[in-house]
Parts: structure tokens; C-alpha cells; sequence
């Protein structure tokens, strides 16, 4: 962690720890080890699905591995955005139908609600605000993106999203420019270091047992293998994310993206006057390169987006540290959003990286041949997706031991879903360098030609990227 010359605070792992403080760090493996359940990562989905395995099976030994501390990896650095989204829901809509993905986004509805359940039931205090999801247009041909984006979600059974003009989206909030929006209530702001604190604290009551500084090398059937030893059990649950390149064997399995993330001083009364936001609704934008932001419950802006998408060689990030051209960049952003706000001083930058398949599906899947299992390749939209993949996990886990049957959870279509791995290098790099590249581009040219149709780069970058 450092501060430039601006007073900016860079790294620290994110500004929610430099908020609400570091945790004490739990004791690491001290031999091996035996369970009925070892879940890799101490994140979102690690943690998730520790407590539904727990409270669905009292009497399950379940251990939780965590290379550093429970949150260090996305879990404490994200946007703090618990929204509907799912990475991959059109692909799956071609390969089990439009019923079945149907069925997937009505799961991923009631999973923003779930969370809010079980943090308001565990007394887990997240700064959880429901205020739904609002993304604005700011170009002619963002516009036409929302429209068809507004549809597309109409399509999925979401009923109760919302279309509004230039004058709707300027009573909800002043952005400069921006000509209609979309809003969705299935969606909330949270402290996402305060829910992954809160939730670890949880599990641990439960009787689940958390080794941190505990880096998992190798997963094999039945064995989790670390530095400090082995722990054997019938289940091993791998729920590392972004983090998963670094296991024996995974170095292609999911990219590992960056993301990084400014946070501003607070804001004065004037300041909220001339920005409204008076919703705290989650904010995002239609761009190529897209942005998310937040109103916090102390009264700041936190804004993320890419920064330097993606390191040679899968490599992770030191603690969260970020570029000065990458904070300048979501500067921009704020200022070009908010005019109003260009002497607000920016206090927190950070980055962190996010699971993505080559297909950008998001999955969860347990081998009843080995008890592996996995979830992951969330793609940015994880805060919510890890819950239903945890729910999904503990289901898959008791279908296979006999102690729980078929669900609906088990039969959505992101269960069991295959995807080939990445390029081996230098074509990783250059691929995704060369798509985010082109996505910025496609993005100034709209802005400058105020083109109603969106630009035959980003269309290009799609399909290179295989997002499409």
C-alpha cells in the first residue's frame, strides 16, 4: 500500500479494509487433516457454501482453506454490487432452450433476496440497501443498446423492470448526457468486506473450521494438498475464482481479469444535491468498457471498471495495487458522469482480478466419479451468483451422499457446463489486451460520432473474445 503525490491511498487490498479494518488472522494448517467436506477459498463461495452445508448437515466436518484471509481475494475488493446478473444466461438459452434460462434468471432473482434474508437473519450488517439497478445511456447508440438490453431482460420474465427517458433517469440521478436508462429492483448496494467478515464469523460459529495463510497447491480426488499438509475428505470443493491459475493443473481453466476501483471523499450535502441518487441505486453504464458504481452508506462514490485488463502469465496482483493511468481513467469517468464533482478528491484506489471461462459462462459443478467440485467464472457478477452456486453445491452434495435429492437447483442449466481452456501464451495476452483495446476505441468513436448503431469494432472484439 502506498500514497502518491495526490494523497490517493493505492492497494491496502481495498478501500472496504482500509473502512471497516483487517481481520484477525485465523491460525494456518498444522498437519494433516481429515473432513467430510474441504472447500478451497475463503471468499463468497467458499463461505456460502460452508453455511449451507452446515446448516443442512449439522453433523458435516467441513474445513475452509484460504491462502491469505477470508476476503482477500474479489470477495473484499468488488463493487459491492449484489445484482441479478449472470455470466452466460444467452448461451445457455442455446444450448437447454429459453425455458431453462428462464428458470436460471428467476433463480438468480431470488437469490439477491436470499442474501438479504440470510444477512438480516445471521445479523451480518453489510450496509445493504435494496434500491434495484439503474444503467444509463449516455450516447445514441448506447441508447439503442439499452433498448434492446430492456427488452432482451423483458424476455427473461424480469416483469417488473422499468424504461425511462431522458427526464425519469434525471429525477433518479444527474448524469451528464444521459438520455434513458433501465432499472431493475433486483438489486442492492452492500459493504462487501462487512458481508464477508460477518459471514466467516457466521460459519465459524457454526462449528466450520477456517485455516488461513493456507495456500492449496494441488487438488487431487480426496486430497487438498498445502505446505502445512494434506487434508483427505470425500468432497473437495474448489472455490477460487480469479485466484485459480495458480492450482497444479488449472493455469488455463479461468482468466484471471482485472478490475480496479477509485472511492472519493466524502461528499457534502451540496454535492449529493447537485448528483441526486437519492435510490442509492446500483449505477452502471452501456459502454463496451462499462462502468459500476455505488453511493456507500458513508457517503462516497466507489467506481470501478478496467483498468490494465489482465497480467502475462495469469499472474495476480501485489495486495490490490493499481496503475496512476488506470486511476486517472475512472477519474474521467467520475468527472465525465458528474461535471459538478471535478474538485472532489479521490482517497482509495485498488484492483482485483475475477474468474473468466473461455465462453464466459458461469458454472458450478460437482464429478460424482472423483467429489470434485467447482463454481466460478462469475465474469464480474459474483456477489449474488456465489450464493445460488453454493446453494447449488450443498444440493449437488447431498444428491451424491444420499442424504438429499434432486432439486431445482441441481437441474439449472449451469450445472455440469464444460468449456475449453484459454490459449496458451502469448495469445492470452494478446487476445484480451487487443479486445479491451478495441472496446475503448469502440466506445470514443461512439461518443464522437454520436452514431445510433453500436461500432463494427466492439461487434468484432465479441467475437473474437467468444462472448457471443
Amino acid at each position: 500500500m502506498s500514497t502518491s503525490a495526490s494523497g490517493v491511498v493505492n492497494g491496502g487490498i481495498s478501500y472496504w479494509y482500509a473502512d471497516d479494518g483487517f481481520p484477525a488472522v485465523r491460525e494456518p494448517l498444522d498437519g494433516d487433516a481429515a473432513a467430510d467436506v474441504v472447500i478451497v477459498g475463503g471468499g463468497y463461495t467458499g463461505l456460502w457454501t460452508a453455511y449451507y452445508l452446515k446448516k443442512a448437515a449439522p453433523f458435516l466436518r467441513i474445513t475452509v482453506l484460504e491462502q491469505k484471509f477470508c476476503g482477500y481475494g474479489a470477495s473484499g475488493r468488488n463493487g459491492g454490487w449484489l445484482y441479478n446478473g449472470i455470466a452466460g444466461r444467452d448461451r445457455y438459452a442455446k444450448l437447454h432452450g429459453q425455458e431453462a434460462a428462464v428458470r436460471l434468471q428467476q433463480a438468480m432473482n431470488d437469490t439477491v433476496d436470499e442474501v438479504v434474508r440470510a444477512a438480516a437473519e445471521e445479523g451480518v450488517e453489510a450496509d445493504i440497501h435494496k434500491g434495484g439497478v439503474l444503467e444509463v445511456a449516455t450516447t445514441p447508440a448506447q441508447l439503442a443498446r439499452l433498448r434492446e438490453f430492456h427488452a432482451h431482460e423483458l424476455s427473461y420474465g424480469e416483469k417488473d423492470r422499468e424504461l425511462y427517458g431522458a427526464r425519469e433517469t434525471a429525477e433518479r440521478i444527474r448524469v451528464a448526457g444521459a438520455v434513458g436508462s433501465t432499472w431493475t429492483p433486483h438489486g442492492a448496494r452492500l459493504h462487501p468486506v462487512k458481508l464477508v467478515k460477518g459471514l466467516a464469523a457466521v460459519v465459524e460459529g457454526l462449528g466450520v473450521t477456517i485455516h488461513e495463510s493456507t495456500p492449496v497447491t494441488e487438488i487431487r480426488p480426496k486430497h487438498a494438498v498445502t505446505p502445512y499438509g494434506t487434508v483427505r475428505a470425500p468432497y473437495v470443493l474448489r472455490c477460487t475464482e480469479g485466484f485459480t491459475a495458480a492450482l497444479k493443473g488449472q493455469k488455463r481453466t479461468w482468466l484471471p481479469m482485472n478490475s480496479s476501483m477509485i472511492v472519493t471523499e466524502p461528499l457534502t450535502d451540496e454535492q449529493w444535491e447537485s448528483v441526486g441518487w437519492d435510490g442509492r441505486e446500483a449505477l452502471g453504464d452501456m459502454a463496451h468498457a462499462y462502468m459500476y458504481a455505488q453511493r456507500t452508506a458513508d457517503g462516497r462514490i466507489a467506481l470501478g471498471g478496467r483498468g490494465v485488463p489482465y497480467r502475462f502469465g495469469s499472474r495476480t496482483d501485489n495486495d490490490g495495487r493499481t496503475q496512476a493511468e488506470t486511476i486517472e481513467a475512472l477519474r474521467e469517468i467520475l468527472v465525465r458522469f458528474f461535471p459538478p464533482l471535478a474538485g472532489v478528491g479521490v482517497e482509495h484506489a485498488w484492483s482485483g482480478v475475477l474468474g473468466v471461462p473461455r465462453d464466459w459462462c458461469a458454472t458450478v459443478t460437482l464429478d460424482r466419479s472423483t467429489g470434485l467440485g467447482w463454481a466460478g467464472g462469475y465474469v464480474g457478477s459474483g456477489v449474488a451468483t456465489t450464493n445460488l452456486a453454493a446453494r447449488t453445491l450443498r444440493d449437488l452434495v447431498q444428491l451424491d451422499s444420499g442424504q438429499g435429492p434432486q432439486t431445482e437447483l441441481t437441474e439449472l442449466p449451469w450445472v455440469g457446463h464444460k468449456v475449453r481452456k484459454w490459449e496458451p501464451e502469448p495469445f492470452r495476452w494478446l487476445g484480451v489486451h487487443g479486445m479491451y483495446a478495441t472496446y475503448r476505441a469502440a466506445d470514443e468513436r461512439e461518443r464522437r460520432t454520436h452514431s445510433t448503431g453500436s461500432s463494427k469494432l466492439a461487434q468484432a472484439a465479441d467475437r473474437v473474445a467468444g462472448r457471443h
